[in-house]
């Protein structure tokens, strides 16, 4: 059988487990998710425990935060004066909006903090800072 090496295009099918057990993603009812091995189109931990398998194995993977989305960083974390934003933008905590960086690029935060004042907004990734787990199964090696 072929196994998996680096610079081959495959296609997984994955449940992703934070360790408390909930899943925050999965390929169920979707297609395969299709990649190039070691492009860095994955996350590096996950893009690692490829190599060697071959069509058909299945394995689970535990990915440390360093090796997935990074720890949190508290640069990231910004408070805004409550009047910078619109009256027509909700500000729940929990709330995902997007802003514009500097020099134009779209970037995803989310609200974490709200008080009279000020709206605290995050730009770490919501899985930064978490150790997560994969159950994976190679479906094909193009």
């Amino acid at each position: 059988m072929t196994q998996v090496k680096a610079g081959d295009t495959v296609a997984i099918h994955y449940t992703g487990t934070l360790q408390d057990g909930t899943t925050f993603d999965s390929s169920e009812g979707r297609d395969a998710l299709e990649f190039v091995v070691g492009s860095g189109q994955i996350i590096p931990g996950l893009d690692e425990a490829l190599p060697g398998m071959e069509v058909g194995d299945k394995k689970s993977v535990d990915v440390p935060c360093a090796e997935a989305y990074g720890p949190v960083n508290p640069e990231m974390r910004q408070s805004v004066p409550r009047e910078g934003i619109p009256d027509n933008i909700p500000l729940e905590v929990g709330t995902q909006l997007q802003m514009q960086t500097p020099d134009g690029q779209a970037m995803p935060v989310m609200v974490v903090e709200v008080d009279e004042a000020t709206v605290t907004l995050d730009a770490n990734h919501p899985l930064a800072g978490k150790d997560l787990s994969f159950d994976i199964e190679l479906m094909k090696i193009a």
